[in-house]
């Protein structure tokens, strides 16, 4: 088994280290791990959509040789939901699920075969998603789709994606 990591969000920004340069965090990130480059990335929830978008990611890793990138995207809520007030201010909220999803996945027999990584990320999905897939220059992005009124209303994440994203999208239904 490969193992998995947690890296800070993107959006979690240092205050009290003084020797941070404020424009290198604007600087996009560069991936870590070169062993995962033009890997697979995955979104990856606990949902059973979710779980079948990891089952066809990882034959699809294993098939072409290359590693996984399973990303987990963190909650993150606006403060004026709260407040009640203007402009939207974004508070990062412990997402504790990460951390399960990767004892989970740790755990995991399946994902023996191939070399993967956990990555923890803060934001819009959609954006995330690409995100990740830029940084290690992947080859697709699996999803899953979306099913129930939330996702007819607001648009499933899986349609965005496909609409916005720079490299072959795949939506396991």
């Amino acid at each position: 088994m490969a193992g998995h990591e947690f890296p800070e969000p993107a959006d979690r920004k240092r205050v009290a280290d003084s020797t941070v340069d404020p424009l290198a965090a604007e600087q996009p990130r560069h991936s870590c791990d070169p062993a995962f480059r033009h890997g697979v990335v995955v979104g990856f929830d606990g949902s059973t959509s979710s779980e079948r978008a990891l089952a066809y990611a990882i034959g699809m890793a294993r098939r072409s040789g290359s590693g996984l990138i399973i990303v987990h995207v963190a909650n993150r809520l606006p403060t004026t939901v709260w407040a009640g007030c203007e402009p939207p201010v974004f508070v990062d909220v412990p997402d504790h699920r990460t951390e399960v999803l990767g004892l989970e996945l740790a755990c995991a027999d399946y994902l023996a075969e191939v070399p993967w990584i956990l990555v923890e990320r803060g934001g819009d999905i959609c954006h995330e998603l690409e995100e990740v897939g830029r940084e290690y220059s992947a080859d697709a992005i699996v999803v899953g789709s979306t099913h129930g009124i939330v996702g007819r209303i607001f648009g499933s994440v899986a349609g965005r994606l496909a609409k916005r994203a720079q490299r072959p999208v795949v939506v396991i239904p």
